[in-house]
């Protein structure tokens, strides 16, 4: 018995560990996500708790809020308002959306970013939100105001505190404190100001010398549900690498994500040369230092949505062919029913939203680059090799060529560019989003 248990154990040995379950259907690991299913479970009514925390990073289809806005809707609607959760700090770029929230901005501020303008190095360091603000006038100012229904109970506000470095002064109603970055050594710091009531308003003053701001966030603890949308508009996974490792560590420390949403992918795919294993590289090697830097928390990778080009030099951006697309001529598509719970369970049960116009053949020169297929089969087999949570944002929409019926469907839900999404095309995402995850487990209440 002894022998035979010890062969048994050698050749387990030589078979090597066990291979991880392949990632297949719309939505698979979702026993991943069950932590934060278990969270949700109790987050209405918890008063005096933190609200479970949602954290998505990505591009402009996460800067835009169009998808994530809805999805927030939706789970505060569910689950309870707890914030508006993390933003860039003041206003980086013109055309700034900050759905919920309206932030404004002063004179006297220079905008870092890992991507776009204010990217080039030497660069101060930069958080999860891609951005960073440095004073470059004494009194230069920025605030965060309400929308009437995201009032907070609790601010965080991240800094570099450094050698010389100025403080701030953060008013809260008539509160005010001061937050000094002079330090003997560079190192990012978070601080929190809890509040005895809920606010509406915070505004951040910079004093004589220069300071840094990575990122700040706004939440009511009260349960519910907090989701933060931080994303930088045209960029792709490989500059979120460009974020400093100790900052993000402090970030995750204080913002405590409890579910993490990577949401890259669109620019990848449209970008002039694909290479499968560069892409391979920089998944893998984002995916491990998120969960060195953040910890145990669970991550739901979004693959790249259906986009369509008219570019020719996409049309060999990868291996594989591009595929051409027609477009319906005269789409006749009913509007999306107004009862969202009754959408989101037809979904659930493999029904659609809208029906699907009939296609009649057109010449539109529209195809989709042979790089977005590429990139989302790659997510796919990195979400299964490590265990991620993957949710299939093309197939969603209706698979290759679906973006040409979304922009000229009744209503519209994409962009003329093919690639954005707009507010309906976001509380449709939304939508079939949780309706997917509603069918994996996650509670109803």
């Amino acid at each position: 018995m002894i022998r035979r248990a010890l062969m048994a154990a050698l050749l387990g040995l030589a078979a090597g560990p066990a291979m991880a379950a392949p990632c297949t259907g719309t939505l698979c690991n979702a026993d991943e996500l069950a932590p934060v299913f278990r969270k949700l479970a109790t987050a209405r009514g918890n008063r005096g708790n933190r609200p479970v925390h949602i954290l998505q990073i990505g591009d402009s289809h996460t800067a835009g809020d169009a998808i994530t806005g809805a999805w927030r809707d939706l789970l505060q609607a569910r689950y309870g308002g707890g914030g508006r959760g993390v933003l860039a700090a003041g206003r980086p770029y013109a055309g700034y959306l900050t759905r919920g929230v309206t932030a404004t901005m002063s004179a006297g501020w220079r905008v870092n970013a890992s991507f776009g303008a204010g990217s080039a190095s030497p660069r101060p360091a930069i958080g999860v939100a891609g951005f960073s603000l440095t004073s470059t006038t004494p009194g230069a100012s920025v605030s965060l105001a309400s929308d009437g229904g995201q009032n907070f109970d609790r601010f965080v506000l991240c800094a570099i505190a450094q050698p010389g470095a100025g403080s701030l002064t953060v008013r809260i109603g008539a509160a005010e404190s001061r937050f000094d970055l002079d330090s003997n050594t560079q190192r990012p710091q978070c601080r929190t100001f809890a509040l005895d009531r809920p606010n509406g308003l915070v505004t951040v003053t910079a004093d004589e010398r220069p300071v840094t701001i990575t990122s700040w966030a706004t939440f009511r603890d009260d349960g519910g549900v907090a989701l933060s949308n931080v994303g930088v508009v045209g960029s792709q996974l490989m500059h979120f690498a460009r974020t400093d490792d100790a900052v993000l560590a402090e970030e995750f420390r204080s913002y405590r994500p409890d579910m993490i949403v990577l949401a890259f992918g669109t620019n990848e795919g449209f970008s002039p040369s694909v290479s499968p294993f560069g892409y391979e590289s920089t998944l893998r090697s984002a995916i491990g230092r998120l969960r060195r830097l953040a910890g145990n928390v669970p991550i739901l990778l979004l693959g790249a949505p259906d986009a369509a080009s008219r570019q020719p030099a996409l049309r060999n951006n990868a291996p594989g062919a591009a595929i051409a697309c027609t477009v319906a001529a005269a789409p006749v598509a009913a509007p999306p029913p107004q009862d969202m719970d009754a959408t989101i369970a037809a979904l659930a049960a493999g029904g659609a939203a809208t029906p699907a116009p009939a296609v009649q053949p057109m010449a539109s020169g529209l195809f989709v680059p042979p790089g977005m297929q590429v990139v989302r089969d790659i997510q796919r087999k990195i979400a299964g090799e490590l265990n991620l949570a993957f949710w299939d944002w093309g197939a969603r929409m209706g698979g290759a060529c679906s973006a040409p019926k979304w922009v000229r469907g009744t209503p519209a839900r994409m962009r003329g560019d093919y690639v954005h999404f707009n507010s309906a095309g976001g509380r449709d995402l939304a939508t079939r989003l949780q309706a997917d995850l509603d069918a994996a487990g996650m509670p109803a209440r």
